[in-house]
């Protein structure tokens, strides 16, 4: 390579390194993987080196991230540099040398300062550029754990990192209805929630501050990095984890971590060294960018090589069809892999996938399945023009140089999945085990298109264990899970449905004046329905409309042959069997119509909420009111009793 052509790859992999940041920090995205962006920071390194050309705009010379726009900004007194890195544990030795260090997480959230004058917190601050970073004390506040106040009364300066666990991601997530919104990891997470113009979103977000370090404490001088972890957890903060130690013990400690980051539950992508004597320290200065004080230990990503079988297009609701690398299992990190995401069509394209290309996988963090390399790069992956679910056309997107695919047909099964959903939730048929996402899946494979499919998964069990999160277990559970809701109740079902207007406390009253029958309850006329209390016009017409409907007719009866429905009805007595009663006005010996309307029907009446030809009584303590439902009485000649009559046919 020549000088000019070093110079040209120089500024390619510095505008590409610095595209890629922007997209991770500021917008939450991933244009390329992790591992490719080692790789060619790496390069851009020893190209520099090489060379001694470096770009002003060089990530090898700047820190973190640009400030956002709304956002106070500040110059830091201390600049708040990252930290360079290794991945070799014989050069970490290297660096500790005769000393001793502490050996700590590195948490992967956003770093951030605090300082408190007299015992309370006045300024919290994000690292951003390393010299200049964005004002959040209303912000870091709102953390869950920050101290608002500290019993040390001298100026204090701390430093940490403020996260989001992986168990408070997920329940956030959860919350979530539309798949698309859901955010991709912690970390992007924990940036937007504190760098908000809004305290309350990070209050909402359960977002947690670590100290890793003490910056300033005036009246409390030591110059043991220990004592000052130790001073700092008596201050009311909670620290990093860390132990000591040596040149000897320091790839047994490494060894531990690795072990525990498999159940931890805060994000980490590895391990960060500090030398314990800090006067020594403060000796060694720093670079342009780093402190020689410490050094980051990144986890040696486990590599294998496999062969690529398939690109699956995963869909989404929103119509995102999202590119799915199926290849050969290999073993990683102790866990058999067989696919990862690829996230967007930029990563497939950058890194040429082909179909029977030589790839390279490995577990980001020791933990999620990523692609590290190509080595094949056939590029004959074509972008499908037709979407897998539905066969509608499919067209590439570009969102601000970020290309994903999607579906263009409104009426796509995997944008209706939501009916899915509300059939499978705990007040309908109450299948356990499948979330949007799970059933997400299940349509991209082909396994559901319409509800009753939901009772023959049987027939996709090898395809269900190798779905992604599934396997085994899961889908035995799954399975018991479907069998037992197969037996399940009128109300339920028609819940389940999902007739417009029909929530779960009218499919019990529907059901109920119906003696839970369902011949009856899917036969039922729109003035047997206004009959129902709680049942208007509208809601009628909708629920005639819906069960005339072919379609929808067609469904029901496939759900009928595979569901065993309890039609089972008990009553107290039967002496106003067959009886329609209305109630209107105030009662006198009832505390509420709720409770005289239970009496009556558990004596096999009935009770609706307006009065037609159907009705036999209209219940008032007012017989010669002027209101609309006795003028209606009295018109279909409907007869008018008070609450006392009622009574009396009641005992």
């Amino acid at each position: 390579m020549t000088v000019e052509e070093k110079r040209n790859r120089i500024d390619f992999l510095t505008e590409k390194l610095n595209e890629a940041s922007r997209a991770y920090y500021t917008d939450g995205t991933e244009i390329i993987t992790n591992y490719e962006y080692d790789a060619m920071y790496d390069e851009l390194l020893a190209l520099e080196d090489e060379t001694g050309y470096i770009r002003d705009d060089s990530p090898s010379i700047n820190v973190g991230y640009d400030t956002a726009a709304g956002l106070p900004k500040i110059v830091h007194e201390i600049k708040m540099l990252s930290l360079n890195k290794t991945k070799d544990r014989d050069e970490l030795r290297a660096w500790l040398g005769d000393r001793e260090g502490l050996l700590s997480w590195k948490l992967d959230g956003l770093t951030v300062g605090l300082t408190y004058e007299n015992g309370r917190l006045v300024q919290g601050v994000t690292r951003g550029n390393g010299v200049e970073g964005e004002l959040i004390t209303a912000n870091v506040l709102a953390c869950r754990n920050v101290p608002k106040s500290i019993p040390h009364k001298g100026r204090v300066m701390v430093r940490g990192e403020a996260v989001i666990r992986y168990s408070d991601f997920e329940k956030i997530n959860e919350a979530i209805e539309d798949a698309d919104a859901k955010y991709k990891n912690p970390r992007n997470l924990c940036s937007g929630s504190i760098r908000q113009l809004d305290p309350k979103v990070t209050a909402e977000r359960s977002v947690n501050f670590y100290a890793f370090s003490l910056t300033l404490s005036e009246g409390f001088e030591t110059s043991s990095r220990r004592e000052k972890m130790e001073w700092l957890k008596k201050q009311g903060f909670e620290i990093v984890d860390y132990v000591m130690v040596d040149k000897d013990s320091l790839f047994e400690a490494i060894d531990k971590y690795e072990e525990d980051i498999r159940t931890f539950d805060i994000p980490s992508d590895g391990l960060v060294l500090t030398l314990e004597d800090a006067d020594y320290a403060s000796t060694l200065g720093e670079t342009a960018k780093f402190p020689r004080d410490s050094i980051a230990f990144k986890w040696r990503d486990q590599q294998a090589e496999t062969v690529l079988r398939e690109i699956e297009w995963s869909p989404s609701r929103t119509g995102l069809l999202n590119p799915v690398a199926i290849f050969d299992p290999v073993e990683l990190e102790g866990t058999t892999v067989s696919r990862a995401s690829v996230h967007n069509l930029n990563i497939m394209e950058d890194l040429e996938l082909g179909i029977g290309d030589t790839i390279q996988v490995y577990k980001a963090n020791m933990i999620i399945p990523q692609l590290a390399g190509n080595l094949t790069r056939s590029g004959n992956i074509k972008i499908p023009e037709m979407c897998p679910v539905c066969g509608g056309s499919t067209l590439v997107k570009d969102d601000e140089g970020t290309k994903t695919l999607i579906c263009t047909n409104p009426d796509c099964l995997a944008k209706h999945v939501k009916r899915f959903e509300h059939f499978v939730s705990r007040d309908a048929m109450n299948i356990e085990g499948l979330s949007e996402s799970g059933l997400l899946k299940l349509i991209g494979i082909g396994a559901i298109s319409d509800l009753a499919d939901l009772f023959r998964l049987e027939e996709h069990k090898s395809a269900i264990i190798d779905m992604e999160g599934f396997g085994a277990r899961s889908y035995d559970n799954l399975i018991e899970s479907a069998k037992k809701s197969s037996h399940t109740t009128a109300a339920r079902l028609l819940y389940g449905l999902g007739v417009p207007g029909i929530g779960v406390a009218t499919s019990n009253l529907i059901s109920r004046s119906c003696r839970n029958k369902w011949s009856e309850i899917e036969s039922l006329d729109e003035e047997a329905l206004r009959d129902i209390d709680g049942v208007g016009p509208v809601m009628a017409g909708d629920y005639v409309h819906f069960f005339a409907d072919e379609k929808n007719r067609a469904e029901i009866a496939d759900l009928l042959d595979l569901l065993t429905i309890d039609e089972s009805y008990e009553s107290a007595g039967t002496g106003l069997e067959g009886k329609t009663f209305v109630i209107t006005g105030s009662l006198q010996h009832y505390a509420n119509r709720k409770d005289l309307k239970a009496e009556i029907e558990a004596e096999g009446g009935k009770v609706a909420g307006s009065v037609s030809s159907r009705t036999d009584y209209l219940i008032t303590n007012d017989p010669n009111s002027g209101s609309s439902k006795n003028r209606t009485a009295r018109e279909l000649g409907v007869e008018i009793i008070t609450e006392e009559d009622i009574i009396k046919m009641l005992k």
